[in-house]
């Protein structure tokens, strides 16, 4: 960085919060890895800041949301450490199915006990790797140089695809009847926190072997330290936990459980690569505004940001929306424009919609760069079309989402100059405004259902901001869509979904 002309570097690490609202003061650009974190009070305190730079993938330690209401270009460098994470995972099943800490521990000790920890082969073994990004994929490619059978579980990626890689696609519950060892790499969602607990283990190969480098909070911890005291796991290697440092954790008491201190990313060759990258981006945008690997900016120019901004915002609501929705693969995509935004250059839209609908499956590793890679990549088949002809809004944005399982089909449209709304969800007409905390709900048409509805939450602390009501006649059907103050717990939900008449609820972030 200081080799680039116009750019002054201070490099102040390891600073309390107070000295960081000090030093970012007079900054336009912020570089961290990851114990730094980048509150909202920290982004108040720098007013001339334009960029915060990640130098890694992770984005849990950057308030998001607050950078991006003051147009703060965020970023992170998510190619640089897919090898050496992928490295860490079979390093440490070689080292589980061998004891090699243990006997070295042992010997350490002086000991000779050769027979106490004889291993097991991992040659002519099944692997079963949970999640098949670019981490899954380089695990399973070396895993088959080790001549393991691979079986793969992703229920956001085309059999196609993982079918070229010569990996077996497989559903969650074949994949822990089959495995000898199970590889966690999925992102941190929603929907994973704690996917791995006591059922999946019931449901696995007795002796089956657990190896974790993902994100902390997959594995339900209590429910491994649980299986491997049964024997249903004989073993589990670790880098990453629901509380790090762990502290008083009694699976690290387990003679049977390695463990390392979230090292998945931890080579000299990666952390120089993403610092690197970093580095490099957040030059290129300070002194030439170009935006690489941004995850809330798209790359086009201020001109055209300034025209495209509304369905920007509009367009990744709408894809997020769908992703929360949908079940199953989605294996197409189809995008109209109609109206006025069909005159406009609509790429940077769909680009945005993209990466709307990735992210709530794979969080930090989408950008708006990578978002049609990783679509083309996953699968998805993308079409556009485009009509000048409107009828009931001056512009309006149509996807249709079909998947595996279902199609879906949700418009939106913006109001005034630059308000966002959806208009219609698949059959239904409404007019919403798709942010904050939100609901999902399908009923039977019936009175005192919303009454009924409102109570509940109502007993709960739970304040309806808004609420929107779509109709359809013609099979008595209606789904409400609200926003509510705070997030809908799941024993909430669950009582919605006891009410009479109400058929499902959905909860939704946006």
């Amino acid at each position: 960085m200081r080799k680039a002309e116009g750019i002054e570097v201070d490099v102040k690490t390891q600073l309390p919060a107070q000295e960081l609202r000090n030093a970012v003061k007079d900054c336009y650009g912020l570089i961290i890895r990851s114990a730094t974190k980048v509150t909202a009070d920290i982004i108040e305190a720098a007013p001339k800041l334009m960029v915060i730079g990640r130098a890694g993938i992770g984005l849990d330690n950057v308030d998001i949301r607050s950078a991006t209401k003051r147009g703060i270009v965020v970023m992170n460098a998510p190619e640089g450490n897919v090898i050496t994470t992928a490295e860490h995972t079979i390093s440490m099943m070689l080292a589980l199915s061998r004891n090699i800490p243990q006997a070295t521990a042992s010997m350490k000790k002086g000991l000779w006990e050769k027979k106490r920890f004889q291993g097991r082969e991992v040659f002519n073994k099944t692997l079963g790797i949970v999640g098949l990004g670019r981490i899954g994929k380089v695990v399973a490619d070396r895993a088959k140089g080790l001549k393991m059978n691979v079986i793969g579980y992703d229920p956001y990626i085309s059999p196609e695809v993982i079918q070229k890689l010569g990996i077996e696609l497989v559903s969650l519950d074949e994949l822990y009847k089959r495995a000898d060892f199970i590889t966690i790499h999925t992102p941190k969602t929603k929907e994973t926190v704690g996917m791995i607990d006591g059922k999946a283990f019931r449901k696995m190969k007795t002796g089956v072997k657990i190896i974790h480098c993902a994100r902390g909070g997959i594995v339900d911890e209590k429910a491994l330290y649980e299986a491997i005291v049964e024997g249903k796991v004989s073993g589990a290697a670790l880098d990453v936990f629901e509380k790090e440092p762990p502290r008083d954790n009694p699976l690290l008491k387990l003679d049977n459980v390695i463990c390392t201190p979230h090292l998945g990313a931890s080579t000299a060759e990666a952390q120089e690569n993403v610092a690197v990258n970093i580095a490099e981006q957040v030059v290129d945008y300070l002194l030439h505004g170009i935006i690489r690997n941004a995850v809330n900016v798209p790359s086009v120019s201020a001109e055209v940001m300034s025209q495209l901004s509304p369905y920007l915002v509009l367009a990744e609501r709408l894809g997020s929306f769908h992703a929360q929705m949908a079940k199953g693969g989605i294996q197409k995509v189809s995008i109209e424009y109609i109206g006025d935004v069909a005159e406009m250059d609509f790429t940077p839209i769909t680009i945005s919609l993209l990466k709307g609908l990735l992210t709530p499956i794979l969080k930090d590793v989408v950008n708006f760069v990578n978002a049609p890679f990783i679509a083309r990549e996953r699968g998805i088949r993308i079409t556009e079309s485009k009509s000048r002809e409107a009828s009931d809004f001056t512009n309006l944005i149509t996807i249709h989402v079909k998947t595996n399982k279902e199609e879906n089909t949700i418009s939106g449209t913006i109001f005034g100059k630059k308000e966002p709304r959806i208009v219609r969800i698949n059959s239904f007409r409404l007019e919403a405004a798709p942010e904050g905390h939100m609901l999902l709900i399908q009923n039977i048409d019936r009175p005192g259902v919303i009454g009924n509805i409102g109570v509940t939450l109502g007993k709960r602390g739970i304040n309806i901001a808004r609420m929107q009501v779509g109709q359809e006649m013609e099979r008595g059907r209606n789904i409400i869509l609200l926003t509510t103050d705070t997030p809908v717990s799941k024993t909430v939900l669950n009582e919605i979904l006891s009410l009479p008449y109400v058929v499902s609820a959905l909860p939704l972030e946006l």
